[in-house]
């Protein structure tokens, strides 16, 4: 696996997953959606720690400074 994020981009991940949190915990998503946003939010955090995104692959993308 080849980093292809940089740091913006999780800093960016990790704030959208806590706010995701938050909104899950206060009970203002809550269902189907707050799953959905759930598995997202796992998603972006794993993504994150790797510093490598599967779709970037898929579509040729890097935000990782060379």
């Amino acid at each position: 696996m080849k980093k292809n994020m940089g740091a913006a981009d999780k800093i960016i991940r990790v704030l959208v997953a806590l706010i995701v949190g938050i909104l899950i915990y206060a009970n203002v998503l809550s269902g189907t959606w707050a799953l959905v946003a759930g598995i997202v939010s796992l998603v972006f955090v794993a993504t994150s720690l790797f510093s490598f995104c599967p779709l970037y692959t898929l579509l040729g993308l890097s935000t990782c400074r060379k």
